[in-house]
């Protein structure tokens, strides 16, 4: 990532290489290998897909890192892939596995086809994108999950984690599973402290949370006077100061932006510094 402080960027979670920002392919659709090509480009190392044609084109995150690999840019193993494993209620008719099928063999189906769109032996984090009911975990969830440690346990998935997870189901997930989760990505909400609970609760049992929507799901405190009286003192985007904030607290922020140059500017955070004032001030802010 050029002259940034790279061992800021950088954190190894059972010898794997995990970027401290992470670009999100969701939404993209035609523009997708162009968007993730240049994300790269930029200095992203990290990137972020998902099995589930309904919000994500794979196959064209996989051209984009096929050229990149071929062209030199970077090696396969300074690139952090993320990909997700989704229900079927998550899909639409395109769907990467037979419904027809049990869950265990979906998640094989899947997982497999993940690796065939991204050209990969190996996923760097295979994450579960959301239980399948909205409160506990159902047979189905345990099911896809015990797939997922079998995945883990061959190699071909480095790490694990859940995505769009409650604290009470992110409890029952860590007390009973054989491979606790690495990562939590969920939908980051100034309104809720910034999912302060599950970040909480994260935190103290070793486990990275992801942030995403931290700008679209916030734009009442992005607009607030507070931040943007930050952001001048800093001579940087409100955008920028969450996403300092976000790797401050701990998170792995995702950025799904679309303009070339916010892709470069987002990276530009890892030369700011944010006081812990202004950081707990954030921390405060409610949209």
């Amino acid at each position: 990532m050029g002259e940034r402080n790279t061992m800021e960027q950088v954190r190894t979670i059972e010898g794997a290489k995990v970027p401290a920002f992470l670009y999100g392919t969701a939404w993209k659709e035609a523009a997708t290998q162009e968007l993730t090509e240049l994300a790269i480009a930029q200095g992203f190392r990290g990137i972020d897909t998902a099995n589930q044609r309904k919000h994500y084109d794979e196959v064209a995150v996989g051209r984009a890192i096929s050229a990149a690999l071929a062209g030199g840019q970077i090696a396969r193993n300074d690139l952090f892939l993320q990909t997700k494993y989704t229900f079927q209620r998550g899909q639409d008719h395109r769907l990467p596995y037979n419904p027809a099928s049990p869950i265990q063999t979906q998640v094989e189906e899947s997982f497999a086809s993940s690796l065939e769109h991204l050209g990969v032996d190996r996923i760097d984090s295979y994450i579960l994108h959301g239980p399948s009911r909205a409160a506990g975990l159902g047979a189905e969830d345990w099911a896809a999950w015990q797939a997922m440690e079998k995945i883990h346990e061959s190699g071909r998935a480095r790490l694990l984690g859940v995505s769009n997870v409650s604290l009470d189901q992110l409890e029952i997930l860590c007390k009973d599973a054989k491979v606790k989760p690495h990562f939590v990505q969920n939908r980051c909400f100034a309104v809720s402290g910034w999912d302060r609970a599950v970040r909480t609760f994260c935190k103290t049992n070793g486990i990275v949370y992801q942030g995403f929507s931290l700008l679209t799901a916030n734009r009442v405190a992005l607009a607030s006077q507070q931040l943007a009286t930050l952001a001048q003192r800093h001579d940087c985007s409100p955008a920028q100061l969450i996403f300092r904030f976000a790797i401050d607290v701990g998170m792995i922020p995702l950025t799904g932006t679309t303009d070339a140059q916010h892709i470069q500017s987002d990276l530009d955070v890892f030369d700011m510094q944010l006081q812990p004032d202004e950081i707990e001030a954030i921390e405060r802010i409610a949209g």
